[in-house]
């Protein structure tokens, strides 16, 4: 195969792309809309799958405000895991968008109520939903978010992306990219992944989360 046509298999190739998402972040939630708007334009191979900020921030010190949201957000993760583990990723994805809407646009907070009512708009078993009480899907959960942290480390969140197996750390956005402006940030967003000495590229936020 000449150089050339390795460059163009390599351009029409559909990337492998792993979204690790955490139920209550609006980043994640922001991300994730993005590379849907990107696999409406792209052919893209991709995946949900479930990460965990409650046990990434294990042992943490955290301020309380966001420790109380968290430990009020582990049902709803053991929820999420009980799909991912019993019905797969797609079953997963469902479920996460619909719990997203709620949670993020909708502005719940109510995590128990989200988690039942997300189950019925995905058309999963409600039986799922006592999993949010049990301990029964923690190992489960722990293997998923081992699974997104290991390529980037322990020192970063959600949401966390994985390309053709190269894992880092966002995009972190505050609004969601539509059209080509979502290609082209995900073109650059492989590009940088695609670099094996390449780290980090970062400056503060200066906006909240717009959900539009």
């Amino acid at each position: 195969m000449s150089t050339q046509t390795a460059a163009n298999a390599n351009l029409t190739a559909s990337p492998v792309v792993d979204v690790f998402v955490d139920p209550l972040c609006p980043y994640a939630w922001i991300t994730s809309r993005w590379i849907l708007e990107v696999a409406a334009q792209r052919p893209v191979d991709l995946t949900f799958r479930l990460m965990s900020l409650y046990w990434l921030n294990e042992g943490r010190d955290l301020d309380a405000g966001y420790r109380a949201r968290l430990d009020a957000g582990r049902g709803i993760g053991r929820v999420a895991a009980a799909v991912q583990t019993e019905h797969g990723p797609e079953a997963f994805a469902a479920f996460y968008t619909a719990a997203g809407t709620r949670i993020h646009p909708g502005g719940r907070a109510d995590y128990d109520a989200v988690a039942r009512e997300a189950l019925a708009e995905a058309g999963l078993p409600e039986a799922l939903a006592d999993a949010a009480s049990s301990d029964a899907y923690d190992e489960a959960l722990r293997a998923s978010h081992a699974a997104g942290m290991a390529p980037v480390g322990e020192d970063v969140g959600t949401p966390t992306i994985h390309v053709d197996g190269v894992g880092f750390f966002g995009p972190v956005l505050t609004r969601i990219p539509r059209g080509q402006d979502a290609v082209r940030l995900f073109d650059g967003a492989v590009a940088l992944s695609a670099f094996p000495d390449f780290y980090e590229l970062k400056r503060s936020r200066t906006g909240n989360p717009d959900f539009t």
